[in-house]
């Protein structure tokens, strides 16, 4: 009876690790391709979350935005910031939440402008005939 029980556990945790590992190379697989679809700009995204310790959506979340511009996030900031202002009985923590929120998305709004900006053409050099 115990050889059974035993081989029933052997046989689950084999499934169970079967599975899991088919879970994880379908995970890294789809981070690999999202990684390859969002390119430069979005190299450029994660670099500003690190830089700032806040995700886009975070601080999307903190300023209540669902679209990105600057109009609403001026808004949005003044809003919240004036309303979190230790002298009115707010929290300097919520404070300087919003505070980076607002760097972050203006860090956002920078690379967006700049990938939307049209490149210069590459220069080519002129040949010289030579004498």
């Amino acid at each position: 009876m115990a050889k059974y029980l035993a081989q029933i556990i052997v046989m689950g945790a084999q499934v169970v690790g079967r599975a899991f590992a088919r879970a994880l190379r379908q995970e890294y697989a789809a981070s690999q391709a999202a990684a390859e679809a969002r390119g430069r700009a979005g190299q450029q995204s994660a670099a500003a979350s690190s830089l700032t310790g806040m995700t886009l959506q975070e601080a999307q979340q903190i300023l209540n935005m669902a679209t990105l511009t600057p109009e609403e996030l001026q808004k949005n900031y003044e809003h919240l910031f004036k309303v979190n202002d230790k002298a009115v009985g707010g929290s300097f923590y919520l404070q300087s939440k919003v505070v980076r929120a607002k760097e972050r998305l203006d860090e956002e709004l920078s690379i967006q402008t700049q990938d939307s900006q049209p490149k210069p053409p590459p220069e080519q050099k002129q040949q010289t005939p030579e004498t």
